[in-house]
């Protein structure tokens, strides 16, 4: 069954309940052009996604310095990134207009900073602001109570289950965790710590799914780079799917799909 065949014959669609998710361009459309660049951005734009994520890293691991559009600093050092201004400016053209923003804050100590380019280019009502770290996240709303915020989970730097060194413990770990995350989700949301959840594909569960709506916050999944599994997640009902490859989008994006999922109010 395709996606659009998903979206479209399940039952609750006969009453007009069902909505796709929004489909969000990782770094951009980085499996098209390289990640956090304008050039994928723009190919982002290009195949329709509803929403652009980007990294931001400050030029010092203290927070210190500028800030840089980069997922980590071996990205930053390997090539002449762009700064948030030249990223955000590009972004705040009419051409962009009807997208929304993910800006992924790598590390704590900077996130202010953020906010205040956010407020200067004019983006901040159609941004949400994420990251891994709750005190981080924390400091955001404090100085700013409307901005939409993205809790990341879980935390780590790769993927330990594609190690065959790693691959038990961290399955072991991953099915702990997978128990406990809907109810810390839960908590986050209702206690308007955050606004949304935005977990890797392998702890996304029914489980965790119900937890976040009953809770009135979104589900955000990343990132998503096979057609099959995105399937499965427009099934499942999550919010959003962030993915490298917005080709794999095509069908959720058809004419006739139905429409996307409501943006934060």
């Amino acid at each position: 069954m395709t996606i659009l065949e998903i979206i479209m014959t399940k039952g609750d669609a006969l009453i007009g309940s069902i909505r796709r998710p929004l489909c969000v361009g990782h770094k951009g459309a980085a499996h098209l052009e390289q990640g956090n660049t304008l050039a994928s951005f723009d190919a982002a734009l290009a195949h329709g996604v509803d929403m652009i994520e980007l990294d931001v890293l400050s030029e010092n691991i203290d927070g210190s310095g500028r800030l840089f559009v980069a997922h980590d600093y071996h990205d930053m050092r390997s090539r002449t990134p762009l700064t948030i201004e030249q990223a955000l400016d590009h972004l705040s053209g009419e051409r962009f207009s009807d997208v929304e923003f993910d800006l992924d804050v790598k590390l704590p100590g900077y996130e202010l900073r953020v906010l205040d380019a956010l407020h200067e280019s004019g983006l901040a009502s159609r941004t949400l602001l994420s990251g891994m770290f709750p005190a981080s996240l924390a400091r955001v709303r404090d100085a700013e109570p409307t901005l939409r915020l993205g809790w990341s989970v879980p935390r780590v730097r790769r993927d330990y289950t594609t190690s065959m060194l790693t691959a038990i413990p961290a399955l072991a770990a991953l099915n702990a965790y997978r128990m406990l995350l809907p109810r810390r989700a839960r908590a986050a949301l209702k206690a308007g710590l955050v606004d949304a959840i935005m977990a890797h594909w392998r702890v996304v569960t029914p489980a965790l799914v119900s937890a976040v709506r009953e809770a009135a916050g979104e589900l955000y999944v990343w990132t998503v780079d096979d057609a099959q599994r995105i399937a499965k997640l427009v099934e499942l009902k999550v919010s959003g799917i962030i993915s490298n490859d917005p080709r794999l989008f095509a069908e959720i994006l058809a004419p006739g799909a139905a429409a996307p999922a409501p943006r934060f109010a």
